[in-house]
């Protein structure tokens, strides 16, 4: 029997460039299984990349803090307190390095990402002060609410689809997939992931991105 997909997007469905690999459209629309796409990014991108391949929507976005799943939408996390944190972050001479238009935060509805380029040191001092969380994807640092993570949000789809996350294969590269592993029957670090989920998962992988997540999918695949 095919099994649910839990995959990060950034490192994981994507080309060392950071470009989603083309070979996704060929194989997760024909995948015989939910398909749950969870990220960090903002949520109207995986919602686009559903789209664009032609499969549910079903998606994990800005870390857990927002899931969709059988047309349901919900959202955890204090998207007023990650932006305080962002503003006295400023105030004290930090930046979160994206320009005027800042396209990463515009449509982000739960936390705040800052580009790698900035303060760490700042950044998490100050959002201490205000008790939230930052995290390191490897492609930003987000700003959330203590105990928002993408496996609370796979227990949440999980339950609306009628499934068990111990259902799940889950495939990732960095330190926001580890609450994924923990509740996933199967999970797989790709080769490029960084230690935390490399430590979390079950099996690390010999290929990395993209090469890495094929191989997944095709030694599970009907089995």
């Amino acid at each position: 029997m095919t099994p649910p997909l839990a995959l990060d997007i950034d490192g994981t469905l994507t080309t060392p460039r950071g470009t989603i690999d083309p070979r996704v459209f060929d194989v997760l629309p024909a995948w015989d299984a939910p398909v749950v796409l969870a990220t960090g990014k903002a949520f109207p991108y995986p919602v686009a990349l559903c789209h664009f391949m032609g499969i549910p929507q079903t998606v994990i976005a800005e870390n857990g803090g927002v899931v969709l799943a059988d047309e349901r939408v919900s959202f955890t996390g204090d998207r007023e307190r990650a932006q305080a944190v962002a503003d006295d972050f400023r105030a004290r001479g930090g930046s979160l390095g994206w320009g005027a238009a800042d396209t990463v935060n515009r449509w982000r509805e739960t936390e705040i990402a800052v580009d790698m380029a900035q303060d760490e040191d700042l950044l998490r001092t100050v959002a201490d002060e205000y008790e939230m969380e930052v995290v390191d994807t490897g492609y930003a640092y987000h700003v959330k609410s203590p105990g928002v993570e993408k496996g609370v949000g796979l227990v949440e789809v999980a339950d609306i689809l009628g499934l068990d996350t111990a259902d799940f294969v889950a495939v990732g590269d960095s330190e926001n997939d580890v609450s994924t592993f923990g509740v996933a029957g199967e999970s797989y670090a790709v080769a490029n992931a960084d230690e935390k989920a490399r430590a979390a998962a079950d099996t690390v992988l010999d290929e990395g991105y993209m090469d890495g997540t094929l191989s997944v999918l095709e030694a599970v695949a009907d089995r």
